[in-house]
């Protein structure tokens, strides 16, 4: 029987509606969790490369048939799954450090241009964008023991921004104007704001109904994701000398009412969720935490910089499982697909560790990597970054920064999806491993 063509149509287009936008954010969700479902990628293959013309510190997300990525060339990039092929742009005004989300047809960025950006999943056509009050990096007079030590100094080391993070139709996300900020993901529109006491180029986590999120003005706070009121904060170490020892860059994952964040004052942070107060804190010995944790099966995963370690610590009392050396120091963040972690380090290489057995079981080197690392290598392979910091000067800290980063460093923290790992590296790449 032939069915009138007024019902064939309606028959063809309900289905269409009922299948959801994708949803994809920093560290894979809300709690940041940095776990993936999806088999463990070997990091043997490379099933293709995708170029942009600036450095990619930012991370991937996996929308249903699109990796979105942002690149320092001011560009937030759609591009193929299958393929690696470019199928949309969309350029904003300055360089881009913050990692893409989306949800409800929406991608959400940031800029160094003061922006942030609703964009047309679909098109990449800009849908709105709200401005805030500017951003700027973390300043301090004499800035990690440099000279002048009376300069006031921007931190050559606060490389990111704010990531968004969208829950039930807002975004939030912090600002380098020292607030944090809940917009409508529809349309851009303020639903709240709430000022810190310095820059916030954490990211957001989301749960239950309350946002937790550091500051660079050291502490973590708590704030009702409605209205924004702010139900605890909880403070990390100080130092007024140096200005090395203190800040928050790391986002906070959540898991069973514990709050974990990373810290600049050499620490690791276990803070109830509920109340605000110190489950039990971590020494890394000086060492920052500037990457996100991963939290899996009652362990949180992170990676330092000073120290050059990788840790797994038991969730509940802090007591170490994991404790391994990395030839490099890493800013980036763990992410767990098929019981392995990866994390990336500053000489170019991503990692992958059995957590299971225990095992270090592979690692991948990018092209920029391959090209220029050896110079700036011991005969074990160990990264000699000091080698590349000239003298003490705000200066001196920038060429030895760039330097870094000429040799394909891997900053930004691995996506995983279907058994293909999607991570960015200084040398502008964008790549997919199996």
């Amino acid at each position: 029987m032939l069915l009138p063509r007024a019902l064939l149509v309606a028959l063809l287009v309900v289905p269409m509606a009922d299948v959801p936008a994708p949803v994809a954010m920093f560290r894979g969700g809300p709690a940041h969790h940095g776990v993936y479902a999806s088999p463990s990628p070997t990091l043997r293959e490379v099933a293709w490369r995708f170029e942009t013309k600036g450095m990619i510190l930012s991370s991937p997300a996996v929308a249903g048939d699109l990796v979105l990525i942002a690149s320092r060339d001011g560009v937030l990039y759609a591009v193929d799954r299958a393929t690696g092929a470019e199928r949309w742009r969309f350029a904003t005004e300055g360089p881009v450090a913050s990692s893409p989300a989306t949800a409800g047809g929406l991608v959400f960025i940031s800029s160094l241009d003061g922006r942030i950006y609703g964009v047309d999943l679909a098109t990449g056509t800009r849908r709105w964008a709200f401005a805030t009050g500017g951003e700027r990096r973390f300043t301090a007079p004499g800035i990690h023991g440099a000279i002048p030590r009376t300069e006031l100094m921007a931190d050559p080391f606060d490389v990111f921004l704010s990531s968004p993070t969208v829950v039930d139709g807002t975004v939030y996300i912090g600002s380098g104007d020292q607030h944090v900020y809940a917009l409508d993901a529809a349309t851009g529109t303020l639903r709240w704001r709430v000022r810190t006491g310095d820059v916030v180029h954490a990211s957001p986590a989301v749960v239950d109904g309350t946002v937790y999120i550091g500051s660079w003005d050291r502490y973590l706070y708590a704030l009702d994701a409605r209205t924004g009121r702010e139900q605890w904060r909880y403070a990390t170490g100080i130092d007024t000398v140096d200005y090395n020892q203190v800040g928050i860059a790391s986002s906070a994952a959540v898991a069973d009412g514990i709050v974990f964040v990373g810290a600049r004052d050499g620490h690791f942070h276990a803070v109830d969720a509920a109340t605000g107060q110190a489950r039990w804190t971590h020494d890394n010995h000086g060492g920052w935490t500037i990457g996100s944790p991963a939290v899996l099966d009652g362990v949180v995963y992170f990676a330092t910089s000073d120290g050059r370690r990788f840790k797994g610590l038991d969730a509940r009392t802090g007591a170490v499982r994991v404790d391994r050396a990395n030839r490099s120091i890493s800013f980036s963040s763990p992410s767990i697909a098929g019981g392995v972690v990866y994390y990336g380090t500053s000489d170019g290489h991503v990692h992958a560790f059995d957590i299971r057995r225990g095992e270090y079981v592979g690692e991948f080197q990018t092209d920029g990597s391959k090209a220029r690392l050896a110079p700036w290598v011991d005969d074990s392979g160990v990264f000699r970054s000091g080698r590349m910091f000239p003298d003490r000067t705000l200066d001196g800290m920038m060429v030895g920064l760039r330097t870094t980063f000429s040799v394909g460093s891997v900053l930004s923290s691995p996506a995983i999806a279907d058994g293909v790992l999607y991570v960015g590296s200084t040398d502008g790449t964008l790549y997919a491993l199996r």
